[in-house]
């Protein structure tokens, strides 16, 4: 009976073991993208992005870019991009570089996209990769737009760097939420975020809770496929 006792309480320390060593964080995250029509196949975006933390202490990082989108087929787009990331308060992350290529395609309600990001860091020359594959379903309430989405998007480091990238799988992140239709050309899309990063490198694992809200402003009437970051 004794054994049975101990044997049964290491295996409930074992179990409840990863809960007690994760790290939590309540989080606010803010976009605004602007989409601008160049031509009836190209459109232009600028990206604001502001995230806050408990944990980091108020805004932690800031994101400007812009990005490049062709549209190859009536459903498939090609993007080009740039984002300077800032780091602020609690955040020891260094600021740093980003290019990025993506690929979009719709299906009706669902939006896929394949993200390709290179990150210059300023203490290495070497170049992080990450690959990021997102899927997204939209349900639509009413026609102007008023709807539901989900949408899981994850994160994948295929190279090692000095300054601090590690190869593996790094993190997942998982929205729900509602589309809001705000004015004639703006849409808010409004939801919860859960981005978990696995323990890796020493470091615990960390579960993010982010209050998420994008703006999304469509000059022209233009129709841009609805994805986030």
């Amino acid at each position: 009976m004794m054994k049975t006792r101990i044997a049964l309480g290491a295996a409930l320390l074992v179990s409840t073991a990863p809960a007690l060593a994760q790290q939590e964080d309540e989080q606010l995250w803010l976009q605004v993208n602007t989409n601008v029509p160049i031509t009836d196949k190209v459109r232009i975006t600028l990206e604001q992005i502001a995230r806050w933390s408990d944990r980091q202490k108020g805004l932690y990082q800031t994101e400007f870019g812009g990005l490049i989108g062709v549209r190859v087929a009536k459903n498939v787009e090609l993007g080009f991009g740039y984002r300077k990331v800032g780091a602020h308060n609690g955040n020891t992350a260094a600021p740093e570089d980003r290019l990025r290529q993506h690929i979009v395609a719709t299906f009706g309600p669902v939006t896929t996209r394949l993200r390709v990001d290179e990150r210059f860091h300023p203490d290495g020359p070497e170049i992080g990769f990450r690959i990021r594959p997102l899927i997204r379903y939209n349900y639509k309430l009413k026609p102007n737009g008023l709807g539901l989405f989900a949408s899981h998007e994850s994160f994948y480091l295929p190279n090692s760097t000095r300054w601090g990238q590690r190869e593996g799988y790094e993190r997942m992140r998982n929205i729900v939420g509602v589309m809001v239709p705000v004015g004639k050309h703006v849409m808010a899309d409004v939801g919860y975020l859960n981005q978990f990063r696995p323990a890796r490198s020493g470091a615990v694992a960390q579960m993010d809770h982010a209050l998420n809200i994008q703006f999304t402003i469509n000059l022209q009437g233009l129709v841009a496929p609805d994805v986030h970051d």
